[in-house]
């Protein structure tokens, strides 16, 4: 809805209502920025023990069906996509927010890692990934200490 008002100087201007309640420093808050325009990377924590890799990324919020896992050229591919659409109704009034959240993370395997074997599981708001070593590769390892 565009209303005419006139400003200090006696000028007539064309004046938003909408514009009028759009609340700037909450826009400019970094928390508006974050949450709701950036797409964020998860953290990952990646270790490795004689037998395999774990990779963990943190991902709350999402459900395991948001997921679209591949591997391609020795490279795991992760990608996110979730759209939620809430709505309140309050005495005729609407008010519907979008919230839209999407990730896209790749990693390079090892030629040590059994690419067939690779397991996923999504609880708790973490994303594990177990990667089994080959045999091979579990023969050719050892501590070495430093003296």
């Amino acid at each position: 809805m565009t209303l005419l008002s006139i400003r200090k100087d006696n000028k007539p201007t064309l004046r938003s209502t909408l514009w009028d309640n759009f609340d700037l420093d909450r826009f400019f808050d970094g928390d508006f920025f974050n949450n709701q325009w950036m797409t964020r990377v998860p953290l990952a924590n990646i270790t490795e023990n004689e037998n395999q890799y774990s990779v963990e990324l943190a991902v709350p919020g999402m459900n395991k069906d948001d997921f679209n896992i591949n591997v391609e050229d020795n490279t795991l591919l992760i990608s996110a996509e979730r759209e939620d659409d809430t709505a309140d109704k309050n005495d005729g009034f609407t008010r519907r927010e979008y919230n839209y959240r999407s990730f896209s993370r790749s990693f390079l395997l090892p030629d040590s890692v059994m690419v067939d074997k690779i397991n996923a599981k999504y609880e708790d708001g973490v994303l594990r990934f177990i990667l089994p070593k080959s045999k091979e590769a579990i023969k050719k390892s050892r501590a070495i200490k430093v003296g």
